[in-house]
C-alpha cells in the first residue's frame, strides 16, 4: 500500500512543484483533481486527452519524481436539476474517464450526484428520512427516474475504456454510505447488463462517516467484501462531543466557523488517533487493498503543507505492519 497526496490543496501551484512536495515529503502517490468542483488547476483536461505530447509530459513528470498516479477526481454532480451545472459536470467525468488510461490509471473519482425531488426542481434534494411520505416519493423518483438510468449509462462508457468510477460516499449526495452505494452499483450494473466484475465502486473517506455515526473499519469491511473498494483518501474529523450533546452532529454552520460547529475536518490523527488508524488500515489490507492510500488536506488550523506533512509522518507509523503471512498446506 502507498501513501499519497489528492493534489487539489496546491491548485495554487504547477504540477511539477506539487510532485517535488510529495517527492521530498516521501510520498509515492499523486490523484490530479480534473474538474466539476475541484476543478483542473494544473491542465486542461480536454486539452492534454487531445495531445499526446502533453500526455507524455504529464507521464514524465510523474515518472521523474517517483510517483504513482492513484485516481483522477472529478468531485461533481452530473445530475444536479440544474441541466447546465449537470452537462459541465458530465462533459467532465466522460473527459476523465478517457484520458486516465492515457495518464496511466484505471480510477475515476466522483460523487453519485443528487438530483432534484421532481422533474420541475431547480436545487439537489437530499433526503434522510422515509416520512412524510412525500419523501418516499421524491426517493422513488430519484432512483428509478435519474439515478439508475444514468449511472446504468456510464458503466458502459467506463467498460469502453477500460475504467473503474469510484464513487465517494458523502452527505449531501444519494450515495453516503456503504448500503446506498452497494445499492446503486448493483442496480445500476444489472440495468446495463454488465457482466464480469464491477466497475462502479467506492472511494472510502472516513471523514464523512465519522459525523454519521458510521464506523469506517466496517465500512472498509463490508465494501471489500462487496468487492467494490476501489480508492481510499485519508481524512480525518474531529468529533466536538459537547456541541454534539447540545445538537447533535447534522450542521450547517459553514466549515469557517470551526469554533462553533460539532465536528471539523482534520489532518489524519488529529480527530482520532492510531486506536482507529491502524484497525482501518488492517483492515484495508485484510480486504485485500493494496493501491493508495490519498491525503486530503482540509483542516482549517493547519496550513496547507503542515497539515500534509503532520499526516504524513503520523500515517507513516500506522502503515508499518507486517504482512499477514499466508497459511500453507501441510
Amino acid at each position: 500500500m502507498k501513501l499519497g497526496l489528492m493534489s487539489a490543496l496546491f491548485s495554487d501551484r504547477s504540477l511539477e512543484d506539487a510532485c517535488l512536495f510529495c517527492a521530498r515529503n516521501g510520498l509515492e502517490a499523486i490523484e490530479l483533481p480534473v474538474g466539476a468542483y475541484p476543478g483542473s488547476p494544473f491542465f486542461n483536461a480536454a486539452k492534454v486527452f487531445g495531445s499526446v505530447r502533453e500526455q507524455n509530459r504529464i507521464k514524465g513528470l510523474l515518472r521523474d519524481y517517483g510517483l504513482t498516479l492513484s485516481a483522477l477526481s472529478v468531485h461533481g454532480n452530473p445530475i444536479h436539476p440544474n441541466r447546465s451545472i449537470a452537462r459541465e459536470h458530465h462533459a467532465a467525468w466522460e473527459t476523465a474517464v478517457k484520458l486516465a488510461p492515457k495518464l496511466g490509471t484505471d480510477i475515476v473519482i466522483s460523487f453519485s450526484g443528487c438530483p432534484g425531488g421532481s422533474r420541475t426542481d431547480q436545487q439537489p434534494n437530499w433526503v434522510t428520512c422515509p416520512w412524510p411520505d412525500d419523501f418516499r416519493q421524491v426517493l422513488k423518483y430519484q432512483w428509478d427516474k435519474v439515478l439508475v438510468p444514468y449511472w446504468s449509462a456510464a458503466v458502459k462508457t467506463l467498460s469502453k475504456h477500460g475504467v473503474r468510477c469510484a464513487w465517494e460516499p458523502h452527505p449531501g449526495f444519494c450515495v453516503y454510505n456503504p448500503g446506498t452505494l452497494i445499492q446503486l452499483s448493483e442496480k445500476a450494473m444489472k440495468a446495463s447488463g454488465h457482466k464480469g466484475k464491477p466497475v462502479l465502486g467506492a472511494n472510502l473517506d472516513p471523514s464523512h462517516l465519522f459525523w454519521q455515526g458510521i464506523n469506517p473499519v466496517i465500512a472498509a469491511k463490508t465494501l471489500g467484501e462487496a468487492g467494490l473498494l476501489f480508492h481510499v483518501h485519508a481524512k480525518d474529523t474531529e468529533l466536538i462531543q459537547h456541541e454534539a450533546d447540545r445538537n447533535g452532529y447534522l450542521d450547517g454552520r459553514s466549515y469557517d466557523r470551526h469554533a462553533e460547529r460539532s465536528w471539523n475536518f482534520r489532518s489524519c490523527g488529529w480527530g482520532h488517533g492510531t486506536e482507529f488508524w491502524r484497525p482501518f488500515v488492517s483492515m484495508l489490507r485484510r480486504q485485500g487493498y493494496d493501491h493508495v492510500l490519498s491525503i486530503e488536506h482540509e483542516d482549517p488550523l493547519m496550513s496547507s503543507e503542515e497539515g500534509v506533512i503532520r499526516a504524513i509522518e503520523f500515517l507513516q507509523g500506522c502503515m508499518i505492519e507486517q504482512a499477514v503471512p499466508k497459511t500453507s498446506r501441510p
